[in-house]
């Protein structure tokens, strides 16, 4: 009778791992680098255009920096070694041939957290086709998870050291390595030292409407991101500053921080009369409960080195503002 109860107790507590989906399930921890992405396809499928349409999409330059660098790091697998550890990948992009064309978003499917893209098609074209049809929402759902990723790394070390709420009325969580390098007037220049150079962030506020909503807004930004550089940020040189650079054509794009409305510009900045330059990624922030906008900015200045990661940082560390 016991054998019976025990046995009865273990099928039920197995079931219950298994039954409802992955919310009930036990899953190992999710791993891999920030922006690694796991590409699981066919050897053949990967070398011809399903292969040149995946890099199409999920390996194209990322903007603002000055040279070409992938929006993700991709690793390719065939489907017969996707098992155990590979399995565990925070970020996989899977594609399978001979079934009907869909894109299936799938969290938490092998491993804790994971995003997991299935993109399914009968026949070569039909995948790239689906691979082309939901491009933004793929690389989009990409970003969001290395984004949390990234932030909750963050929050194992921050910086609490500083007077921004008090100041500014805002959180913002950044690491313990950062430090204020400025702070005058609600102004906070942040910045963390690196082996080539430095990671740089800007706090500061301006009047609700000192950005026109209009196609002149982005004229706007430069004219005033360019004034805050002159007072705030000096270069090497006596008299000289920084600027946004005037060759490289500015990014400007509609996105949403704290559940705001937000302008985010990514450009290149240099330094006059100074052989200085580097990636700049600005939001600004329309805070209509406090009749301000609040403007964050995040800059490298990193020589010879590839710079997406450390852009990536800055620009998680600017999501996790929140006002009051």
């Amino acid at each position: 009778m016991k054998k019976i109860l025990l046995i009865a107790l273990f099928a039920g507590l197995f079931s219950s791992c298994d039954n409802g989906g992955n919310g009930n399930r036990m899953l190992s921890k999710s791993s891999g680098n920030i922006n690694s992405l796991s590409v699981v396809v066919d050897n053949e499928l990967w070398e011809g255009s399903v292969g040149e349409s995946i890099r199409e999409v999920l390996a194209a330059p990322v903007y603002g920096l000055p040279q070409d660098e992938p929006l993700f790091s991709m690793r390719q697998m065939p489907p017969q070694v996707f098992t155990d550890f590979a399995t565990k990948n925070r970020t996989v992009l899977k594609i399978e041939k001979g079934q009907a064309a869909d894109t299936k978003f799938l969290k938490d499917a092998y491993a804790k957290p994971q995003k997991l893209i299935l993109v399914t098609g009968s026949n070569s074209n039909e995948i790239i086709a689906e691979l082309k049809k939901n491009a933004e929402r793929i690389v989009s759902a990409f970003k969001s998870e290395e984004i949390r990723e990234k932030q909750r790394r963050i929050r194992i070390s921050l910086n609490k050291n500083n007077t921004i709420e008090e100041n500014l009325g805002l959180s913002i969580k950044f690491p313990s390595v950062y430090r204020i390098a400025k702070e005058d007037d609600n102004f906070y220049w942040i910045r963390k030292d690196i082996k080539t150079g430095s990671m740089n962030l800007m706090l500061y506020e301006m009047p609700l409407d000192a950005i026109s909503g209009d196609e002149n807004a982005i004229n706007d930004i430069i004219k005033m991101r360019d004034s805050i550089g002159k007072i705030y940020i000096p270069g090497p040189i006596d008299g000289s500053y920084m600027i946004t650079e005037a060759s490289y054509t500015p990014f400007l794009n509609n996105t949403i921080i704290d559940n705001k409305p937000t302008l985010e510009t990514k450009s290149t900045w240099e330094v006059t009369n100074a052989f200085m330059a580097g990636p700049f990624i600005n939001y600004i922030i329309e805070d209509k409960i406090n009749n301000r906008l609040v403007v964050a900015e995040g800059f490298t200045f990193a020589p010879s080195i590839e710079k997406r990661n450390h852009m990536f940082e800055l620009e998680a560390i600017i999501r996790s503002i929140k006002i009051k």
